[in-house]
This record gives structure tokens, sequence and C-alpha cells, in this order.
């Protein structure tokens, strides 16, 4: 059943979408295989490698799947069998990233970190012998935000490579390759960017590049997308549409700058945690990033029974948590076309479930 018109969304993903993007995704897609869609596709490239501030000599995967799938072909391409990674696992997308490496039998120090940004990276030089490392720049379970640059400076100091899952970040939050030493980054189309979901990317530094392994797989092989990608093409169909719409939302991006629109979003998150101050919520992890608020109930009350209030009473949905985080956690994602009129919304819908509640 399709989510009703009048529903708010304040989940990370799929986020809300500005009318330009959606008037663009009702048009009937066209044919790809010319010169037409090839500069499109070009261009996106260019724009993404500008906007990520990537190394003169990097290239851009683009990728008909979710992130997950981005998360996975990144360990099949760069990863080997022989060769020991470090996965910083804080939360549920962590564990994600430890998962496929064992699927894939690739051997990892599983480091469990809480409550730290690691912006102190004293405790992982114990695995400084390792190759690689891969770390969900914002851990959306939690809502934490790792510090990339101290991250990209131990990956720097002991040459490995620096595989960084930003698909919550891009747009709301600091990236850059450069000053972060990021070597793959890994995006979404449906969260910062504001696009549909089906689409991912992955941006390879020079030094990623001279890493991808051809032959691990048949539809993720990065080198057939790369050689493919020389010509403004993919080896298989595309998510025509939404690269249309990539397209369209890139150029305004650079036309108003990505200071700009992180910037936009670091207004309205500052705006909801201050209107929320007087509620009995704290946020859950101290290094928040502009992308999301994660939020805890300080009093008896569940969080699963706020978020189910907000869609039955409001309309309004917010996320919920899984497992032990189920009753203790939800959040708030500032992604997306927001206003401080449409925060408002859950603003005043969150103000209604406490007073119902005395």
């Amino acid at each position: 059943m399709p989510i009703a018109p009048e529903k708010y969304l304040f989940v990370p993903g799929p986020v809300k979408m500005s009318p330009d993007i959606l008037a663009l995704g009702a048009v009937q897609p066209p044919y790809f295989r010319n010169q037409a869609f090839s500069e499109i596709l070009r261009t996106c490239e260019r724009h993404l490698l500008t906007l990520a501030h990537a190394p003169e000599g990097s290239r851009v995967i683009f990728l008909t799947a979710s992130g997950t799938a981005a998360m996975e072909a990144s360990v099949i391409n760069l990863l080997t069998t022989q060769e020991q990674s470090i996965v910083i696992n804080g939360g549920s997308f962590g564990q994600r990233f430890v998962d496929i490496c064992h699927l894939h039998q690739r051997p990892i120090y599983n480091v469990k970190v809480n409550a730290t940004n690691l912006a102190n990276t004293d405790s992982l030089e114990t695995f400084k012998e390792a190759t690689a490392l891969l770390i969900n720049a914002h851990e959306t379970s939690i809502g934490l935000l790792y510090d990339l640059k101290a991250i990209g400076a131990f990956c720097k100091k002991y040459k490995l490579l620096n595989i960084v899952d930003a698909i919550s970040l891009f747009v709301t939050d600091e990236i850059d390759m450069q000053a972060q030493a990021i070597d793959a980054l890994i995006l979404s189309s449906h969260k910062g960017l504001a696009l549909p979901p089906g689409l991912a990317m992955v941006i390879l530094s020079p030094k990623a590049l001279q890493k991808v392994k051809s032959g691990q797989s048949y539809y993720f092989d990065f080198q057939s997308h790369l050689d493919d990608g020389l010509r403004g093409q993919t080896p298989f169909t595309p998510a025509i549409t939404i690269i249309l719409q990539l397209h369209l939302r890139l150029s305004q991006i650079m036309a108003r700058g990505i200071q700009a629109e992180q910037h936009q979003v670091k207004v309205i998150a500052d705006y909801f945690r201050a209107a929320i101050t007087p509620l009995p919520l704290k946020p859950y992890s101290p290094y928040m990033p502009n992308a999301m608020t994660a939020l805890t109930p300080l009093d008896a009350i569940k969080a699963s029974d706020i978020v189910a209030f907000l869609d039955s009473q409001h309309n309004v949905i917010v996320a919920p948590n899984g497992g032990d985080l189920k009753e203790k956690l939800f959040r708030v994602a500032h992604m997306g076309d927001m206003t401080e009129a449409y925060t408002d919304i859950l603003i005043n819908a969150l103000f209604d479930f406490y007073q119902v509640q005395r």
C-alpha cells in the first residue's frame, strides 16, 4: 500500500523530495545508449568528483542498487582474502560491513566502539598492520558522527586504504576526500541527495583504482563499470530516471554551493534540537551530524510508543530502532526538502504526545 501524500517524512531515507525532482520522476525514461545520455552521466561524474573534493584522477562507479550493494561491491572489488582490514563497528551498519566481509571471506579486525567519535585513534594502533579500514562516516542506527579527519590521518600514516560509507552524510555534512584521506567514498541516492532509492555510487581515488580486482563479481565488477564509464555508459541498464534526477540535483547543488546546502541542513537540525529542549528527550549521541538526531526518552516512555503515536495521530513518520534499542531510541532526519514550517509539524506532534501523557 503506497504511503499517503499527507504523511510527513522525517526518516533517514527515503527523504522528502522537492517538487521539481518529483516532477522529473514522472517523465518517460529516454533511451540511454546514445551520446545525449552519455554526456549526462559524464556530467554527473564530474559534479560528484568536484563536490566530494576527490583527488585528481578519481573515478565514479554508478550502480543500479541500494547503498548496501555499494558496500558489498566495495568489499568484493577492493579487498582480498589475503589482506586484513579494520572494520569500525559502532552499530547495525558497522555490523553490516562485518557481515559482508565474513560472507566474502575477507579477514577483518572487528573493532567494536561505543560512545566515541574516534577523534583519538590510539585504540586503533593495535591494528596498524592492516591494509584497509572500513567505516560508516555516520553510524545512522544511533546518530553517531565519526571524526573523519582523525580516521583519515590514521589511514594516511599507516598507508591503509580508507573506505568510507557516507550514504547518510553526503550533502548534509562535510565530506572532503582529500582533507579526510578517503580512498573509496560510498554514496546512495535517497538520503542527502534527496532522490528516490535505487542508485548507488562509489567514488574511487587513484589509490583505490589501483586496488580494483576484476572478475570478483559479474554485475558488480568495478573494472567493467570503469571501462564503460569512459564513454559515459554503464555495463547494464542503469536507473535512467534517477540518473536524470541526479543530474538536476547535482546541478542545483553546484549552482548554490555545497557549503550552503550543508548550512541549510544544519539550520534545520539546530532549529529542531532547540525547539524540543523542554521535552524529556535527550540526544542519544554527543557526536551528532547535521543529517539526523537520535533521541532517547528520559522517562518511562517507550520510544516505540512515541513512533506509533506520531504516525497514528499526526501522520508523522520518524525512524524506529530495532533490537535492544527498540524502546530506547528513535531517529529524526533533517535531510531533503526541509523547512522550519515543515519541521514544526513534527515539533508540535511531539509536544502533543507529552501533553496526552499528563
